[in-house]
């Protein structure tokens, strides 16, 4: 276990499958307390279950992180079960890949109120909290879209690089609370953000690119971890990592 990992209660969005659930397990193995929140239920509340029966702290809140009443629900239920919050990890997120020109405005609507609003409700919920206990950690997840614009990407990258700005926003301003900022920026990793795409044509070519060079979403967890573990006076503010094979 990691010493400064045990006993920190973390908030994990997004936690059904993926990047957030392969984070719990971990952080859960290093002695941390995670709260999973998803739509899926039977998703989350089946790996609460198979963590508690391991030996770990887990809790299980449904959750839709588009719904600001239930981004604050979950963060309360945190606090009223474990006393604090320690980590709010904003994972949650859409990648419907398509070119504008295909005027998928529906999908557009749907990625900004998941990868930006969610990512807001989550820094709203847990902040004043943080706040009044003067200290905290809130990770947000951005992508390598979040630096590098390709065609067909174009709204999943703006709201990737909003995440971007928003973490350095809040990073400047929690300062007098004590409070930590990270924001991580994977690269090609293997989850079901790909099952998003809608056009097939894209979702093809995005799985037989992804397929080749992908990591597990275990680099993900390992370099939330290492973020968390650093002692309280250090700040590790961005994590931008690719599998060695991508060029892009």
């Amino acid at each position: 276990m990691s010493q400064r990992i045990e006993n920190k209660v973390v908030v994990i969005t997004g936690a059904s499958s993926g990047l957030g659930e392969a984070t719990a397990r971990h952080l859960a193995a290093q002695g941390a307390t995670v709260v999973l929140a998803a739509r899926r239920a039977d998703r989350i509340e089946g790996l609460a279950k198979e963590l508690i029966a391991a030996g770990h702290k887990a809790k299980a809140v449904p959750t839709d992180v588009t719904d600001q009443d239930q981004v604050k629900n979950l963060v309360e239920v945190a606090v009223q079960e474990f006393d604090r919050i320690d980590v709010m990890l904003n994972n949650a997120g859409l990648m419907p890949l398509a070119p504008l020109e295909r005027l998928k405005v529906d999908e557009w609507d749907r990625m900004i109120d998941v990868n930006i609003k969610g990512v807001l409700y989550g820094v709203a919920a847990a902040l004043p909290y943080m706040k009044a206990q003067r200290s905290g950690h809130i990770i947000n997840v951005s992508s390598v879209y979040g630096h590098v614009v390709d065609p067909g990407a174009a709204v999943y990258c703006a709201t990737k690089f909003a995440v971007r700005a928003l973490s350095e926003g809040l990073r400047k301003e929690v300062k007098p609370y004590n409070i930590r900022t990270t924001v991580i920026s994977p690269g090609a990793v293997s989850t079901e953000l790909l099952e998003h795409i809608s056009e097939k044509d894209i979702q093809q070519g995005t799985k037989d690119f992804v397929g080749k060079i992908a990591v597990g979403p275990d680099t993900f967890a390992r370099a939330v971890a290492f973020a968390i573990n650093e002692p309280d006076d250090v700040d590790i503010n961005e994590i931008l990592f690719r599998p060695t094979a991508q060029l892009v």
